[in-house]
């Protein structure tokens, strides 16, 4: 069985998180969708509230798990027998960052490919980042992101 890990934080996941899942899958007989829990970020959901927003979107599909790590993602890789890790790029910007992840996970453990997967065109401006603050301003972000996604999103800022 080929499996891939997509990590992230997916504070919250968006349309084009979605959008590189399917296309993953596609390539893959099981993906995993795996949330760091030792995220050095102030995320705005907890773990659980993560977690449970992906079941309730991408976990849906048939060849997706959903699950959570700490650690070094590639050890996490191994446990789950995992040969390759998903990562989305936008835009040039997110090359760089990228690559470099991608080039010492291969020095740690050089079993694990990083595929890099781009998402449909009008995704690549789409971040959690704005996602946020377009919810916190009061903006319809609807669009953006998966219906319980947007609901959970109008709930933390009380819309």
């Amino acid at each position: 069985m080929k499996r891939a890990i997509y990590p992230g934080s997916f504070d919250p996941v968006t349309n084009g998180h979605l959008d590189v899942v399917e296309r993953a899958c596609k390539l893959f007989d099981e993906v995993i969708v795996a949330v760091a829990s030792n995220d050095e970020k102030q995320p705005l959901f907890s773990l659980e509230e993560r977690l449970d927003l992906l079941r309730q979107t991408v976990g849906r599909i048939d060849n997706v798990r959903v699950t959570q790590f700490d650690g070094l993602l590639v050890e996490f890789a191994l446990e789950q027998k995992a040969i390759a890790v998903i990562r989305g790029l936008r835009a040039v910007s997110d090359f760089e960052f990228e690559f470099q992840m991608a080039l010492m996970n291969r020095k740690l453990r050089d079993s694990v490919e990083t595929i890099f997967l781009m998402p449909k065109e009008e995704y690549t401006y789409l971040s959690s980042r704005l996602v946020k603050e377009i919810g916190r301003l009061g903006g319809d972000v609807s669009k953006f992101v998966p219906g319980p996604v947007a609901g959970a999103l109008g709930k933390k800022f009380k819309r």
